[in-house]
């Protein structure tokens, strides 16, 4: 059932979620395309002769090697400019998702409980808002596919089904502060989980399934 919501309240608490992570990626994705740049000026002038290393061999490859880090780079710059306007809103309403030229809300009343994982990866932490839902979850919704994630729960009771939306360190307390301030009824605590446990979308099994519904 579509929820009656069209829009988040005014005073809803807001976690920039894109703009934070575009600070911090947008720099190292532009430094991949730089050094991918800097690989194709060296092996155009390696193989034109306007520069002649002691081994032209290793110039080659060592040129190669930084320009392929152009590619990364380059879809890294893609997806952080793309994302850099995404945000999480919490209201009386539910959870909003807003990428930036969409948005969806998760209404509370359609929630059995919120809890919040920490994981530790290789060099930083990760933090997610855990969503378990009463009912089915449309793992197609246009918006909030993405965030569909199916595993056990980590108490008795709950779905395997779950949205999981991504918070970064900093903003865990506004987060946290938020749900238990308009749905303390539903918070189920924090709880470590597995190294980097935010995990991917199921984006072949999306494209399967909105494949076979087009037909």
């Amino acid at each position: 059932m579509a929820a009656p919501f069209t829009a988040p309240a005014p005073n809803a608490a807001v976690i920039p979620t894109g703009r934070r992570r575009a600070r911090i990626g947008l720099p190292l994705a532009l430094l991949l395309v730089l050094a991918g740049v800097g690989g194709l000026v060296a092996a155009v002038a390696v193989i034109g002769g306007s520069h002649q290393p002691r081994s032209p061999v290793a110039g080659l490859v060592a040129a190669g090697i930084l320009a392929a880090l152009g590619v990364p780079g380059g879809l890294l710059l893609v997806a952080f400019w793309r994302q850099r306007r995404a945000r999480i809103l919490v209201d009386h309403a539910g959870m909003w998702f807003d990428t930036g030229t969409r948005r969806q809300v998760i209404p509370w009343r359609t929630l059995a409980g919120v809890g919040l994982f920490h994981s530790q990866g290789h060099r930083s932490s990760f933090h997610s808002l855990e969503l378990y839902p009463t009912g089915p979850v449309d793992r197609d919704d246009p918006v909030l596919w993405t965030l569909v994630r199916e595993e056990e729960p980590f108490r008795p009771g709950l779905p395997r089904l779950r949205h999981r939306l991504r918070v970064e360190a900093a903003d865990v307390p506004v987060a946290v502060a938020a749900v238990r301030h308009y749905a303390p009824h539903l918070w189920l605590g924090e709880s470590w989980r597995e190294r980097s446990h935010i995990g991917r979308p199921d984006r072949a099994g999306h494209r399967e399934r909105t494949r076979a519904r087009g037909r």
